[in-house]
């Protein structure tokens, strides 16, 4: 990752582990110049709570770098055991068919068919982090001379596009 060793870099990352881990291995910068925030989430909303943290990050900090990072794996965790153990209790039916029909009735504001196709999630990831990118990028708080850039890790290979 040729980068100058006195640069300030923020890396909005998933939460696997052994990112940073991969970062601190394959990086010559000294790990106290670089940020990290982990995230479910792989697009963030312009006005949301992730948002909010990488502006204050950014003038707090002096961040002189976003790294938006996701590995290859974290696109694929298992959903049908997550959707197992939701379904299956009781006291959750009810508020599953309530959820459902907001889902399918109350748009935007629900912007997925069923609670399922929301926990899924859309896109891939690279137009997931590509989106990401794009909103700090293009965020009107970011200033211009900040770069934003994805990071896709895939079996400890770096690829920074």
């Amino acid at each position: 990752m040729g980068t100058d060793k006195k640069k300030k870099l923020f890396f909005v990352i998933g939460l696997n582990y052994k990112i940073e881990h991969i970062l601190n291995e394959n990086s010559n910068m000294n790990p106290e110049n670089f940020l990290i925030l982990q995230s479910y989430q792989q697009v963030i909303s312009p006005f949301g709570d992730l948002m909010r943290d990488i502006i204050m990050a950014v003038y707090q900090k002096n961040v002189d770098e976003i790294i938006v990072a996701a590995a290859v794996e974290e696109n694929k965790p298992n959903l049908e055991a997550i959707f197992k153990k939701i379904y299956e209790k009781k006291e959750l039916q009810k508020k599953i068919e309530t959820f459902d029909y907001l889902f399918k009735h109350c748009r935007p504001e629900f912007p997925r068919g069923t609670i399922k196709e929301w926990l899924e999630g859309s896109g891939t990831l690279h137009e997931n982090i590509n989106t990401t990118v794009n909103i700090i990028r293009n965020h009107p708080l970011i200033p211009s001379d900040v770069k934003v850039r994805e990071l896709i890790i895939d079996k400890a290979k770096l690829a920074v596009f």
